[in-house]
């Protein structure tokens, strides 16, 4: 998924209305948004975590010192080493290491439901269009976990990450 559609399906979740132009710079396609009173913001994570703020869901963004920094490795976990890797090794390696990760947590944060969910959501599901069919083996806990977009106005719910492993085979 091309990262102006992701964050307009972000828009779309927080409630906010349609409107942002959306571009993209250079090779990798860094997606651009030109605000109407200010410079325009690059980045993925950086736009994203401006339509929270915009959105005033700031606790997307984490509650406490010590979740706003995991909210912020896992954004930065997103650009780093979901986006861009799609060889089948990649892909199993980065399952892998989520379910190891989850195996003791409900959300990326541990207990609370973040930013983070939803783009670590956007880039897997990626895979799913890419490569169609993958089937994971020992992932049980990745499986297992729900990805849902939670809002003060209502309760989108998505799709589980269960449909991104049991839709892809390695």
């Amino acid at each position: 998924m091309a990262a102006a559609a992701e964050l307009k399906l972000l828009e779309k979740s927080l409630g906010l209305s349609k409107g942002n132009k959306y571009s993209a710079q250079g090779e990798r396609q860094i997606p651009v948004l030109q605000t109407n009173n200010g410079p325009s913001l690059t980045g993925l994570t950086t736009i994203a975590a401006h339509l929270v703020k915009q959105a005033n869901k700031e606790y997307l963004l984490g509650s406490t010192a010590e979740e706003k920094a995991v909210v912020q490795q896992w954004l930065e976990y997103r650009v780093t080493r979901v986006d861009g890797h799609s060889s089948k090794d990649d892909v199993r390696t980065l399952l892998k290491d989520l379910n190891s990760y989850l195996e003791d947590k409900v959300y990326l944060t541990g207990y609370n439901f973040t930013l983070a969910d939803i783009l670590l959501y956007y880039g897997l599901h990626r895979f799913i269009q890419r490569q169609k069919i993958l089937t994971v083996d020992n992932l049980s806990k990745l499986s297992q976990q729900r990805w849902t977009f939670e809002t003060t106005q209502d309760n989108v719910k998505r799709s589980d990450i269960d449909t991104v492993v049991s839709s892809c085979r390695l």
